[in-house]
């Protein structure tokens, strides 16, 4: 038992066995004053044994024969939850013609050959054990017979014709009929000699079940299943009854009496068969419990006479049949208290001349104090019709006058004692609008000004507001609001509308409203049209009880005919000086037929209008006081609505004053606990539009009824409306909360709904509250943030979406009425699985060196889950920003760093860096880095001397494939690093055909090629690849032919410009000559000869040891260092320097001049530089012509 608490804790967590604690419990809560007792509560503990070992044989079925596989599931508590899957754990296919039935089986209406299968499953689910129990699985084999024979119909289940089917009240009844059948059948359900009940019916597995919800003894009856197919037709009738467990009519409420006082508990249920209604008093049974003179007790009722306080007692209602018991406790309380008044002494009351005064007086006593009101210190008891006093002690002065300020004094007394209180209230002057803003008609671009002048209570504030069209007024300097008024400056046609004047104080509030119409400024001369004069001469004839004949003459129409007139009446008796809508009648019509209500007294005016605007109202009419008569209406819009768990706030709408017909209005308001009470309680009120019924049980329906009535009678008898006492806030959480965890951020949550009498009041629905306790690769707690998500109506599970992997989180889950929340279910706790993580925080890449880089990283922010490893991956990148092959590398979960050794020189690789977990790998992150560049090849300008070595590059490849394109012949070259003798060829097509490629084998291991027949002005697409290296090859490269020649042109060989530029040209060769054959006698070797040679024969060139590329001879100036700034610098950038040394550096696009063979004689013409990519593997030295232009 906890302390200080009635919990009783069982905790079988220690080694305990929870079948030493099956049985039946009860609590008693007991002091001087009695004793209350609980239902009583069973524990048994859950059970999912394991499946009976048995031997299956083998289905042999005929195709189109029915066929039925028992599941017959290990009986466990509670009852599993069956379902049929395969060996690869996937649901089998229901279907009409398969289904699964409500006692488990898998039943086929029909085989079909794709029915063959030998892993048909049945699994129990046993959910409070959160075990799941496999059958061995089940084989069938369909074999086949031509033809495959049609049946009829027959019934698979239930057998027979007839069945019986019991049901509870207020459970769920299901009804199943399966038929087999061929073509398969079609199963239809109807209610013998009744009708399916609406919105509680549904169908389930195809139509094969029938489900109806919240059954009652009305839907007792024989229901027919019937199975159709285009051979025939079977049926089955199930014969329903309809039982229910003790269900309340009336239960006991607690009883408060004084001594002497009478009383009575009433327990009244009913159920079927009719419940046995027992009583106990203090726990014990009444028959042997003391005994006490003043109590008697008759059937469901306890009559108590003349109590005494020894009479204080908790007794208990026992109501059971042999389907259930209710137990209600039920105190009754023998009180002797002075009266005491809750109402805040001095409490100051204000409100407006002519409206209803409230002064409270809230009291408690026993017995029940008498209550009275004094006016003034010592001021006689009021009394009189001028007052209403009502049960809870409050005082109404329905029309209040400024005579009613004052002190007035409530006095509550029994015979214990009497208390008193004063109260203050203080009747205030209304506020009037004494000058309203009045109809204006305004040019263009003119001013215009309305008045709006107030009167009120000197005591009150007022403030005044501006509005146009029912909105606010523009946000505009135009519009000046004065004390009194509201000016329009250089008005325009927007300005245009209704402005209303509202005033407002904390009391009360007034408005008044004119319309502005502009019109434009009139040509001169012009037609003046203006709104008429007001009609004039109003006369009332053929006076009756309710109708009279009003007649006017119109005024002036300026130059606007009358298209309307509006009647419009004033009240002098109920609502005098507002004016209200009557009729309107065409302007061609001047007397009119009014109907009437009793005890008016009328005064008409009349408006004309025209398409202008309205006139001025006329002079009113002379009065005419119609005579009284029954009220004709009763209230509108009654309701019942509870504030308080022991109340019932009945409200309406209440009658306007000329609905009234006649003087002293009041309200008959009848009342009657539904299905309870037989009689209806009845109170006459004055003219108020609530009434508070006290004492009443918690949420109960009520029928309530209000009747107008007045000094000449009662309106017709009213309408009656349902009711509901006041809410309380529910009373048990609900149960059985279940959470199935989906993946790493969902779950869904299941509870069984709590019973309805125990949510007293409307359901709502369920609120989840769910919150995360900590991290489970972490370990740190952290702020704990509550969530809350509310599923509407009666649902039984919702979805917790948005949760963090590998994370334990807890839940309790709360039933919401319109009081509130009810308490709160015990905490849940599950954990997320683990999922991917996140991105590693960061990755630096530091310290490049020739051939290694060192990487470095940041765990992820979010693991979600236990890190296995990293993975990272990496590949360069060529200066056309191609990337070669991808090479993977796993790394230990607990490393931060690593080296990356064997890279190429000079080079820039994208690496791709991302962590995993058990259950996969996260985001990746990448970065971009470059090697640093060979100190042998930053030391010249042009190729070291033969036999430089080389680096041996780390995988073989294809790079810098470039193209230079004529009209029907391209150039194709390369560069190429991986084993020698390597044999190339190239392949080429038009680009974005889906033509196979062409191929063409290279002769020996030349690093070019010249592709011959080609379509002049046409794209084409080239790759190269090398024998014997299984698929590798480069990537493409795109490039298009020369436009072919026009066949008219100019001759340019006979025109001068050309003879002059050929002049020029061979005088630059000359000198170009010269110089080499000086340079060439000082020991140079010719540069274009040497890459002649490097072209010819590549493989008798020796290799640079640092870069792999043909070495060259050059004289001692041409090893300078490179400029500052030519090396890679620290932050993995690569600045442009010297371009790739390639064929296409000799030409100009694809007008570079190529002989047929493929050597080239661009080297004596000039070029452009050619802009350097970044990244660029080597930096070969310029060519010779580039050095000739700048010597010269």
């Amino acid at each position: 038992m906890k302390p200080n608490s009635g919990t009783l804790v069982i905790n079988i967590m220690n080694g305990g066995k929870a079948e030493a604690y099956e049985g039946v419990y009860q609590c008693t809560a007991r002091n001087e004053r009695g004793a209350a007792i609980s239902n009583n509560i069973v524990i048994r503990p859950s059970r999912s044994p394991l499946w009976t070992k048995e031997k299956l044989e083998p289905n042999q079925v005929r195709e189109g024969d029915s066929l039925v596989l028992h599941c017959r599931p290990p009986v466990g508590l509670p009852p599993p939850i069956i379902f049929w899957m395969d060996n690869a754990f996937q649901r089998l296919p229901q279907s009409e013609r398969v289904s699964q039935g409500l006692n488990g089986d898998l039943y086929f209406s029909n085989v079909q050959p794709e029915d063959t299968r030998e892993d048909y499953i049945c699994y129990a689910r046993f959910n409070h054990t959160q075990t799941i129990q496999q059958k061995q699985p089940i084989s069938v084999k369909v074999f086949s017979t031509k033809p495959v024979t049609e049946r009829q119909p027959i019934l698979l289940t239930p057998t027979g014709s007839t069945s019986t089917k019991v049901e509870l009240r207020g459970n769920v009844l299901l009804l199943e009929c399966i038929a087999a059948g061929l073509p398969t059948p079609v199963i239809h359900w109807i209610k013998e000699g009744g009708e399916l009940p609406a919105n509680r019916t549904f169908f389930e597995n195809f139509k094969k079940t029938l489900k109806i919800i919240d059954v009652s003894e009305a839907d007792s009856g024989n229901y027919k299943c019937i199975a159709r197919n285009i051979l025939g037709s079977a049926h089955h009738v199930i014969s329903v009854t309809v039982k229910a467990a003790p269900y309340w009519i009336t239960a006991p409420r607690n009883l408060v009496l004084s001594p002497g006082e009478d009383g009575t508990l009433i327990c009244r249920a009913n159920g079927n068969p009719k419940p046995n209604i027992s009583w106990l008093a203090n726990g014990v049974p009444i028959a042997i419990a003391p005994e006490d003179p003043s109590r008697k007790v008759d059937g469901d009722t306890i009559i108590f006479s003349h109590v005494q306080e020894r009479s204080s007692a908790v007794y208990q209602c026992n109501a059971s049949n042999e389907y259930g018991y209710l137990l209600a406790n039920a105190f009754v309380n023998v009180l002797a208290e002075p009266p005491r008044i809750l109402t805040p002494a001095n409490k100051l009351y204000q409100v407006i001349a002519d409206s209803p005064a409230l002064l409270d007086c809230a009291y408690f006593g026993s017995p029940k104090p008498e209550i009275e009101w004094f006016k003034g210190v010592k001021g006689s008891i009021l009394r009189g019709s001028e007052y209403v006093f009502h049960d809870n002690g409050t005082l109404e002065i329905p029309v209040a006058q400024k005579d009613s300020t004052g002190t007035y004094t409530c006095v509550a007394r029994n015979e214990l004692g009497k208390i008193q209180n004063e109260v203050q209230l203080e009747v205030k002057d209304p506020t009037m609008i004494i000058k309203q803003p009045e109809y204006k008609v305004i040019q263009r671009y003119g001013q215009v000004s309305f008045e709006c002048i107030i009167k009120h209570d000197s005591t009150l504030l007022p403030t005044v507001i501006w509005l146009k069209d029912n909105d606010e007024l523009p946000d505009d300097e135009r519009f000046l609001v004065g004390k009194d008024n509201l000016t329009i400056m250089n008005v325009t046609d927007k300005d245009d509308g209704t402005y209303t004047c509202i005033v407002n104080t904390t009391l009360d509030s007034v408005s008044a409203s004119a319309v502005l119409t502009v019109v434009a400024a009139p040509p001169t001369p012009a037609i003046i049209y203006a709104r008429p004069n007001p009609p004039f001469d109003l006369e009332l004839t053929g006076q009756l009880e309710r109708s009279v004949e009003l007649s006017w003459i119109p005024g002036d129409e300026n130059n606007s005919p009358i298209t309307n007139f509006v009647i419009e009446y004033e009240d002098g008796l109920h609502e005098p000086g507002v004016w209200n809508y009557q009729t309107e009648v065409p302007g061609t019509q001047t007397t009119v037929q009014l109907k009437l209500s009793p005890y008016v007294n009328y005064s008409f005016r009349v408006i004309a209008v025209n398409e202008i605007g309205r006139s001025q109202p006329s002079e009113p009419s002379e009065q005419y006081l119609t005579k009284s008569a029954n009220p004709d209406e009763n209230p509108s819009n009654v309701q019942g609505i509870g504030s308080e768990p022991d109340n019932l706030v009945i409200t309406w709408e209440s009658l306007k004053g000329f609905q009234s017909n006649g003087p002293g209005l009041q309200y008959k308001v009848s009342w009657r606990q539904k299905d309870v009470d037989d009689e209806w309680t009845s109170v006459i009120v004055a003219n108020v539009s609530k009434y508070i019924v006290s004492g009443t049980p918690t949420f109960v329906p009520y029928e309530i009824k209000v009747q107008a009535l007045n000094d000449l009678g009662y309106a017709p008898e009213p309408s009656e409306v349902i009711g509901h006492s006041g809410e309380d806030l529910p009373m048990v959480a609900p149960g059985n909360v279940q959470v199935h965890v989906i993946n790493s951020t969902l779950a869904k949550v299941h509870w069984d709904p709590v019973p309805l009498k125990t949510v007293r009041g409307h359901l709502q629905g369920y609120k989840v509250y769910y919150w995360k306790v900590q991290s489970l690769s972490r370990r740190s707690r952290r702020h704990v943030e509550k969530k809350i998500l509310t599923f509407r109506g009666n649902k039984t599970f919702g979805m917790l979406p948005g949760l963090e992997p590998y994370s334990s989180y807890k839940l309790n889950v709360r039933v919401v009425n319109g009081k509130g929340e009810g308490p709160a279910s015990p905490d849940k706790v599950f954990k997320t699985p683990e999922g991917v993580p996140s991105s590693p925080s960061f990755l630096k890449i530091t310290n490049p060196t020739l051939d290694s880089l060192t990487l470095e990283w940041g765990s992820p922010t979010h693991p979600n889950g236990v890190l296995t490893s990293y993975i990272l991956k990496f590949q360069p990148i060529n200066n056309t920003h191609e990337l070669g092959p991808l090479v993977e590398i796993r790394i230990p979960a607990n490393e931060s760093s690593l080296i990356l050794k064997n890279l190429n020189y000079s080079t820039r690789y994208k690496f791709y860096f991302n962590a995993q977990t058990s259950v996969g790998s996260g985001n990746q992150i990448t970065e971009e880095a470059v090697t640093i560049m060979d100190e042998g090849k930053m030391a010249g300008i042009l190729r070291p001397a033969v036999g430089a070595g080389k680096v041996q590059p780390l995988y073989p490849r294809i790079r810098n494939v470039t193209t230079a394109a004529a009209e029907t012949y391209a150039n194709i070259s390369w560069e190429y690093e991986g084993p020698d003798h390597a044999n190339f060829y190239v392949e080429y097509g038009v680009a974005g055909s889906k033509e196979d490629w062409k191929k063409e084998i290279v002769n020996g291991s030349r690093s070019f090629f010249v592709l011959k027949g080609l379509t002049p002005g046409t794209a084409y697409k080239v790759r190269v690849g090398a024998e014997g290296l299984s698929g590798f090859r480069s990537s493409e490269d795109v490039f298009e032919t020369g436009p072919a020649m026009a066949s008219r042109q100019v001759d340019i060989a006979t025109q001068g410009w050309f003879i002059g530029l050929m002049c020029a040209v061979a005088l630059l060769i000359l000198i170009l000559l010269i110089v080499c054959f000086i340079r060439r006698n000082k020991g140079g070797k010719y540069p274009v000869k040497e890459k002649e040679d490097a072209h010819a024969d590549p493989e008798i060139q020796p290799m640079k040891e640092d870069d792999g590329t043909f070495g060259e001879y050059s004289d001692a100036e041409d090893h300078k260092p490179l400029k500052k700034g030519s090396r890679t610098p620290s932050d993995r950038t690569v600045k442009k320097e010297d371009s790739d040394d390639s064929l296409v550096d000799y030409g100009e696009g694809v007008n570079g001049q190529f002989n047929e063979d493929g050597s080239f004689i661009g080297q004596y013409s000039g070029k452009k530089e050619k802009e350097p990519a970044e990244g660029n593997e080597s930096s070969e030295a310029p060519s010779p012509v580039n050095a000739m232009n700048s010597f010269v």
